[in-house]
């Protein structure tokens, strides 16, 4: 009778140990567990940590309540200036509701993939690429409030949702990156022209002060040649100063220009006039009359200082004509034309 009684009671305990490793499940901290009842839900969800079901009546579901990070597979695009673009992206995502995301849904990751999928597409028709490719976070709030409204009925929530990479045809490269060329240039040749004003400005500056001291070109000069010589060159090219040039010139005895004749002229007429008149007693005596000067009337002017008289032309055949030819007869004076009305 013992025997017996001792038989049932290992055999209770097998059975109980048995249940118990049936029943027994753990539920880690970062998940929840969702129990079913003869298919039917359970009011309360199973917080982390040791908790019983009933083995064969009871089916618990844990689901995973960290951020998931979901890559979306790259979509290709018409946006709305007509360039074939292709995108992808990321999907943060996070399940707030552990019973709605078993029980609403068949299979949340798949379906927030695909809504991802179908947001993306959506949002690259309603874009430029211009916006694609500066105004990236726009578009990725616009992605996160479409993927977000649905997403909340499944007990998830979208975290934030990022445009990775945007590829673009090798022709839209080529004419983007010509584009980017042709306006860094012309930024390039307004700063130089902007440049060149500034610097004509004070060259200007710098020549009205040396125009007021000829010496500070020379010095110029000087000090051109001394940063020149710096550089330790084979050859060194010394221009020659202009008044050096001009001192040349005065002393090479070349003829006066007519401007220069009609100067000195002037300038004799001037001292002439301001000269005093000589006396008749100094004219008898033999003093000569300066050239240019005016003899008043009444004076006595000897023969000797007179002025000579211009020799005689020898009479003769005109120019341009043989001896024992005749002349070319002389054409007779046209009578003048009065003008007509």
């Amino acid at each position: 009778m013992v025997e017996e009684l001792v038989a049932a009671g290992v055999a209770l305990g097998c059975a109980g140990v048995v249940y118990f490793m049936a029943a027994a499940r753990v539920v880690k901290q970062y998940e929840r567990g969702v129990v079913l009842r003869l298919g039917r839900l359970t009011s309360a969800v199973r917080e982390p940590g040791f908790t019983m079901i009933i083995p064969g009546i009871d089916r618990m579901r844990k689901v995973n309540m960290q951020i998931v990070t979901m890559p979306v597979p790259a979509q290709e695009g018409i946006t709305r200036d007509n360039v074939t673009v292709r995108v992808d992206a990321v999907v943060y995502f996070k399940v707030v509701d552990a019973a709605d995301a078993v029980v609403r849904v068949e299979d949340y990751r798949f379906a927030v993939s695909q809504m991802a999928q179908t947001s993306l597409r959506s949002i690259i028709g309603k874009s430029e690429l211009d916006d694609l490719l500066s105004n990236r976070e726009k578009l990725n709030q616009g992605l996160e409030l479409m993927m977000d409204s649905p997403a909340i009925g499944w007990g998830v929530t979208v975290d934030r949702v990022e445009i990775k990479d945007v590829s673009l045809p090798e022709t839209m490269k080529r004419s983007m990156a010509r584009q980017a060329e042709a306006t860094r240039d012309r930024r390039a040749r307004v700063i130089n022209a902007d440049a060149e004003l500034q610097a004509s400005k004070k060259l200007a500056e710098a020549a009205a002060a040396m125009s007021d001291q000829p010496a500070a070109l020379q010095l110029r000069l000087l000090q051109t040649v001394v940063a020149v010589a710096a550089e330790k060159n084979s050859t060194l090219v010394l221009p020659f100063p202009v008044e050096l040039l001009r001192f040349l010139e005065r002393s090479g005895g070349q003829a006066p220009t007519p401007t220069e004749r009609a100067e000195a002229e002037a300038a004799r007429e001037r001292v002439a006039r301001s000269a005093p008149v000589p006396e008749e007693s100094a004219v008898s005596q033999g003093s000569a009359v300066p050239q240019g000067s005016v003899v008043p009337e009444g004076s006595v002017v000897p023969e000797e200082l007179a002025a000579p008289e211009e020799p005689a032309v020898p009479e003769g055949p005109p120019l341009g004509t043989r001896a024992g030819e005749e002349p070319p007869p002389v054409l007779e004076e046209l009578p003048k034309v009065e003008n007509l009305p």
